[in-house]
């Protein structure tokens, strides 16, 4: 049975401390860091709908808890990995895959997304895109600054 006395000493005890910060130091780079840096790197949506799961030889695989969590991933691949590289994760590649969380409860579900959507015309409304001139989605514009279609552009690799 531990004592009182000996309870209060370990809270106390800074090399308890040290080991905790070591520790939590040495997942910087791996899945276990990137999952207490995620809100920070993916941001809120993103963070709270798509989870880190793995990273091997650079390349950082995601699950998405939906189809359209998966496609915004993949339209933010790029603005992703230079928010990973900023954090000091050195990912060359996503590689995205659905993944359905066993507390999908808090997530939010597929009319409350489809809500928000930025592809709503009915809700956001209709604008030119400023590159293309292309009727589209006000949302779009706003969230990317043009159309899907110019966005999905900019981000192919060739």
């Amino acid at each position: 049975m531990i004592s009182e006395d000996s309870k209060h000493k370990t809270k106390r005890d800074p090399s308890i401390y040290t080991c905790l910060e070591e520790i939590k130091a040495s997942w910087k780079g791996n899945v276990g860091g990137l999952i207490q840096d995620w809100v920070e790197i993916a941001g809120q949506q993103l963070s709270s709908n798509c989870t880190p799961l793995n990273i091997q030889n650079k390349i950082l695989t995601i699950g998405a808890s939906h189809p359209q969590w998966r496609q915004a991933l993949q339209y933010n691949r790029l603005e992703l990995i230079d928010s990973l590289k900023k954090h000091g994760y050195q990912i060359r590649e996503i590689r995205i895959r659905q993944h359905y969380p066993i507390n999908l409860v808090s997530r939010e579900s597929e009319k409350e997304i489809w809500e928000k959507h930025p592809s709503r015309t009915d809700k956001n409304g209709i604008i030119n895109c400023p590159n293309c001139r292309v009727p589209s989605p006000k949302g779009e514009v706003k969230l990317w600054g043009k159309c899907c279609f110019c966005r999905r552009k900019e981000l192919r690799i060739d």
